[in-house]
């Protein structure tokens, strides 16, 4: 359910909990005119922490070989300027990335930050879609010129797993 953060325990992100099975499209190359895309799937889990004033989500995938990719993100609600802080962390880069912080609002949460790709500074976008709680959507954007124009590199579909399959 995605509803305003004006409440004490926001429940912006409450549709997120659970396992779910994660499509993912993502470009090759990114910021260099690309059109080619990668498809893989992941699975995911999310649950509240801290009194459900945060959430912790993990992505699995073994669609890289021999080298699972595991992600990590942990969102973090500010009762007093009522947004999110969204971070993200991963087992190649092992390093907790720079925030994107904002809002929802009518079931679209839009969120930016301040970032670097390969050495260039980027304004990063993360636009959250749950209008349709139970196929949720996921789309990074970089922008080089402060948001002006932006490239759309990462798209995200969630599916919920059924319970018979949250341990396969």
């Amino acid at each position: 359910m995605c509803k305003s953060s004006l409440h004490p325990v926001p429940r912006d992100f409450d549709f997120l909990f659970g396992h779910w099975r994660v499509r993912n499209e993502r470009l090759k190359r990114r910021l260099a005119g690309s059109r080619d895309w990668e498809v893989f799937e992941a699975r995911m889990q999310c649950h509240p922490v801290l009194g459900g004033k945060g959430n912790v989500e993990e992505h699995v995938c073994d669609a890289f070989g021999e080298n699972r990719w595991i992600g990590m993100a942990l969102r973090l609600f500010d009762p007093r300027t009522q947004h999110w802080s969204i971070h993200w962390a991963d087992n190649q880069r092992v390093t907790l990335e720079p925030p994107v912080v904002g809002v929802f609002e009518q079931g679209i949460g839009t969120f930016h930050g301040n970032d670097a790709h390969e050495g260039r500074p980027v304004r990063v976008r993360f636009i959250w879609d749950c209008r349709n709680a139970e196929r949720p959507r996921w789309e990074q954007a970089f922008s080089t010129d402060q948001g002006a124009n932006w490239e759309t590199n990462w798209v995200m579909d969630f599916e919920r797993l059924p319970a018979s399959e949250m341990t396969a």
